[in-house]
């Protein structure tokens, strides 16, 4: 009787390790089975190239289109460079590019019918090739990136990198870095764009921070170091010391706030880890937290020291910020939503508004954005090599165009006078266009 009870169970246990294996691989199956399909095999792929499959922008211009053999990119030479990082190329060498990231919906895979013989079929981005145009021509030359998202609904309608280069064009020479996406692969010293953390932490941890006013000469002394401001703003209140981006007075915050806090707004914010758009991996940043009462945390509460971040992550916190704290996570696929992140307190949210559009009315000058409702932060990075890099994001404080933006120019200087420049250029085009 033991023996055969002995059996049973060995039977049962069998029984159970083969349910369980049939579990794992539908599972696996219904995860990744795309990317199964997709494999660089069969039909879907030619010589390890993709064979199959159309991309379009939002108004349904082809950015890429391959049936068997034939490839083919836009038809505009300056969509091609505009476009080149996001779309990728048919050589495989934009690793993020869409051509590779949405391999599977190009192919016309599910999980019932498997891949289609040939044909493929379309993806529409949310791209406005038109925009990318006039944002790779504003950078003009000139290392950097530019995003513009819809915070509404997350559509990307912006995303172009430098250096680029024409896709269809061989013979070109490729410059160093032209493969990398400096909108989601790259990280950058931040300088001041960086206060709009600390801004958040203080906000919410300093009760009395509306009252309070801080003092600035040109400079501070702490722990035996100098902290450097760009002016000398005299007594000032918290909401003066964001828009003259006053270094003096956000260093005592940080000193304040200490490294653990800040640590944790980094963190919580999104600024240190990776995200995904759509089903691409974006650069992490990094905080530099050295001890409490030190030069270098002071340094890194105003952005300097080894603080680093992704343009992309800077592109969700401002859209958190004008919607009033709840992120729409940003995605490249018309039409498509993604899921929702509560990021931020709805009062920290509203009241870093208000000071972002206070920048603008008290110092950056609305005359600089004429007939733009913008919320913005300047940043001017020092990058160790007596140059800096200028940064400039923000969102439009606007119904009808609800339009959130990052603009960083390598070594570019000023982040108003260069990124802030830039910036107009690009939202203006995107207001005209009426996306």
């Amino acid at each position: 009787m033991t023996k055969v009870q002995h059996r049973a169970m060995a039977a049962l246990l069998v029984a159970a390790l083969i349910l369980v294996g049939l579990g794992v691989y539908i599972y696996r199956f219904i995860v990744h089975g795309g990317e199964w399909a997709t494999f660089a095999v069969g039909g879907t792929y030619t010589s390890g190239v993709m064979s199959t499959g159309t991309i379009t922008d939002r108004s349904g211009v082809v950015l890429a289109q391959a049936d068997g053999s034939s490839r083919y990119y836009a038809d505009d030479w300056s969509v091609r460079r505009a476009c080149y990082h996001a779309v990728g190329d048919y050589a495989g060498n934009v690793g993020t590019g869409a051509l590779r990231s949405f391999a599977a919906q190009l192919a016309g895979y599910n999980p019932i019918t498997g891949t289609y013989a040939s044909g493929g079929h379309e993806v529409a981005l949310s791209l406005d090739s038109q925009l990318c145009v006039t944002a790779q021509n504003a950078l003009n030359g000139r290392s950097g990136a530019v995003l513009v998202s819809n915070y509404k609904t997350g559509e990307i309608l912006c995303m172009t990198s430098n250096p680029t280069t024409d896709p269809a064009d061989s013979t070109l020479e490729i410059a160093d870095g032209t493969y990398l996406n400096r909108c989601i692969s790259a990280v950058y010293t931040p300088g001041s764009v960086f206060k709009l953390i600390t801004t958040a932490a203080a906000l919410e941890n300093i009760p009395d921070l509306a009252s309070r006013t801080y003092t600035c000469t040109g400079s501070i002394q702490v722990g035996g170091s100098i902290v450097t401001c760009s002016g000398t703003h005299g007594s000032q209140s918290f909401e003066d010391a964001l828009a003259n981006s006053c270094n003096v007075a956000f260093a005592q915050i940080a000193l304040e706030l200490g490294g653990d806090t800040l640590e944790k707004y980094a963190d919580d914010l999104g600024f240190t880890s990776s995200h995904k758009l759509d089903s691409v991996s974006t650069a992490a940043g990094s905080f530099f937290k050295d001890a409490d009462g030190s030069p270098g945390l002071a340094w890194s509460g105003i952005g300097q020291a080894a603080d680093l971040i992704c343009p992309y992550s800077m592109l969700r916190l401002v859209s958190a910020v004008a919607t009033s704290g709840i992120l729409q996570e940003p995605t490249m696929i018309l039409g498509e939503r993604n899921n929702q992140t509560n990021l931020l307190q709805s009062t920290t949210a509203n009241r870093m508004k208000e000071l972002m559009s206070y920048n603008v009315y008290a110092h950056y000058g609305t005359w600089n954005f004429p007939g733009l409702n913008i919320c913005a932060k300047t940043g001017t990075a020092e990058v160790g090599d007596g140059t800096s890099h200028a940064w400039f994001t923000g969102f439009l404080d606007d119904e009808t165009h609800p339009y959130a933006f990052v603009v960083i120019v390598e070594n570019g200087g000023g982040g108003l006078e260069t990124a802030g420049t830039l910036a107009n250029t690009v939202l203006q085009t995107a207001v005209a266009r009426g996306l």
